[in-house]
């Protein structure tokens, strides 16, 4: 039987490039919105680099109650995207190749048509795959009903099993909970992620170089060549 990698994530505004990586080396990568949304992470904002210093770029969300899911969050300033747009292009205006990928970021930014956050996100990691060559199949946790009561790790293995895989690539921090016993009895082998070692490339504003940054950093200041500052573990084809 081939294999069939898998990742599941929650959805991130503009991520970094090591979001990137963990979608482009596996075959299908599940947004997994059904969960709480958190404050003060990365659902919602994420950091570039300006002449000033970092800075974040937040997008204003409502969170009436304490259980609120990432897919029932809903954005209340409606002027957020005119702003961000306004601040990407004044960051970067003279990043090597800010001309490269203006067109399409401003064309998204300025006609997005949701208020919701997953949809938000969804729209803008569907870009920047496609920038980046990514071909991954992208898909949502909701697309695969479980049963309810299960535990977290459970309700990953579920996915992963819903989804046809036989892979499951995570992010090193749920070493802290994960059941690796319950992938084991699934035949589900667990890989982890390892975003060491990095390269530098030509960044804005530099020094101190800075790799935490939205990838919209790596796209504006080495347009085409992005892909080669990524992990080199899949065969990426650049569009301008």
């Amino acid at each position: 039987m081939s294999a069939k990698k898998v990742a599941i994530l929650q959805s991130n505004y503009i991520p970094w490039k090591g979001y990137f990586d963990i979608i482009g080396a596996v075959d299908e990568f599940i947004l997994y919105d059904e969960v709480q949304y958190t404050k003060n992470d990365w659902r919602n904002r994420n950091k570039i680099k300006t002449a000033q210093g970092l800075a974040w770029l937040t997008i204003p969300v409502r969170q009436e109650r304490l259980h609120q899911k990432i897919n029932e969050t809903v954005v209340f300033d409606q002027n957020w995207a005119v702003k961000h747009w306004r601040t990407l292009a004044q960051t970067y205006a003279r990043a090597a190749n800010f001309s490269t990928y203006k067109d399409p970021f401003e064309a998204l930014y300025t006609n997005l048509q949701t208020n919701y956050l997953s949809e938000i996100n969804f729209a803008f990691i569907q870009l920047i795959c496609r920038l980046l060559g990514i071909q991954t199949k992208l898909s949502w946790s909701t697309d695969y009903p479980l049963p309810t009561g299960l535990s977290r790790t459970e309700r990953l293995v579920g996915l992963v099993q819903a989804a046809g895989g036989n892979e499951y690539l995570s992010g090193l921090a749920a070493r802290n909970y994960l059941e690796e016993e319950l992938f084991d009895a699934a035949a589900i082998k667990l890989r982890w992620m390892n975003y060491d070692h990095y390269p530098v490339y030509q960044q804005l504003h530099s020094p101190p170089f800075e790799h935490g940054v939205s990838v919209v950093d790596l796209l504006f200041n080495e347009g085409v060549n992005a892909p080669a500052f990524l992990k080199a573990s899949f065969n990426l084809r650049p569009h301008a």
